[in-house]
């Protein structure tokens, strides 16, 4: 077995963000009535959405903007693109939207079958994620798969994002294990990829879009289930 120790990203990776994401935002959508504020429809405010939150997602991971920085501004900066000025009513949708998205608990297609033969194998695995400690805790438990995994590190409980080398180095710490036997699996080619590359982590790109791109990375996959002919 040439890796004991499984680092996985989270969201995207295992847990399946954007329906999870639509699910609670389609209800909170029609709670708050945004249609009557001035949203054209459901479908293009949560497009826009989708696309102002990766941005600033990408603007967190570089340190560029605080956590509550991106609270604050992702869906004010939807309403603002539709015209809608509504501020109170931005912070509510934000707020609900954390407490209550968590609780939803699709997963990326294969993924429990996936962790459940590879425990079965007798590997370790854990979690390293950008997401805030306080709704990815909600996620991991509700999501059922919790018990597979000996470390759940999100990025906040180290004051650093991936892909810095600090969150690594603590994983690696908490898990007790060495770089030539562990192996980081995360559909973000930077923040996971390029990040556990830089300290000497094997890596898996999961690219299901198939995105384009000059990277060198160890391994490459399309379906989580080819992560088996890998291991």
């Amino acid at each position: 077995m040439k890796y004991k120790h499984l680092f996985f990203d989270w969201d995207h990776t295992l847990w399946d963000f954007e329906k999870n994401s639509e699910m609670s935002l389609r209800t909170l959508f029609d709670d708050l009535g945004l249609q009557a504020l001035g949203m054209p429809s459901f479908e293009l405010f949560f497009e826009k959405y989708i696309t102002i939150n990766d941005l600033k997602w990408d603007l967190y991971r570089q340190g560029k903007i605080t956590k509550q920085g991106l609270r604050e501004s992702r869906f004010q900066e939807t309403f603002a693109h539709f015209g809608v000025k509504a501020d109170d009513v931005a912070w509510a949708l934000e707020t609900r939207y954390i407490d209550e998205t968590p609780y939803q608990n699709h997963l990326i297609n294969g993924a429990r079958e996936l962790l459940e033969t590879l425990k079965a194998r007798g590997y370790r695995m854990h979690i390293i994620t950008n997401g805030f400690h306080e709704s990815q805790n909600i996620k991991f438990a509700e999501s059922g798969l919790e018990p597979m995994f000996d470390v759940l590190l999100c990025s906040d409980q180290v004051g650093v994002n991936k892909p810095d080398a600090k969150i690594f180095r603590r994983a690696l710490q908490l898990a007790g294990a060495e770089r030539k036997e562990s192996l980081m699996i995360g559909d973000n080619l930077i923040a996971d990829c390029v990040g556990a590359r830089e300290q000497g982590i094997d890596q898996v790109f999961y690219n299901p879009k198939r995105i384009k791109h000059t990277e060198k990375v160890t391994y490459e996959i399309e379906d989580l289930k080819e992560l088996l002919g890998i291991v």
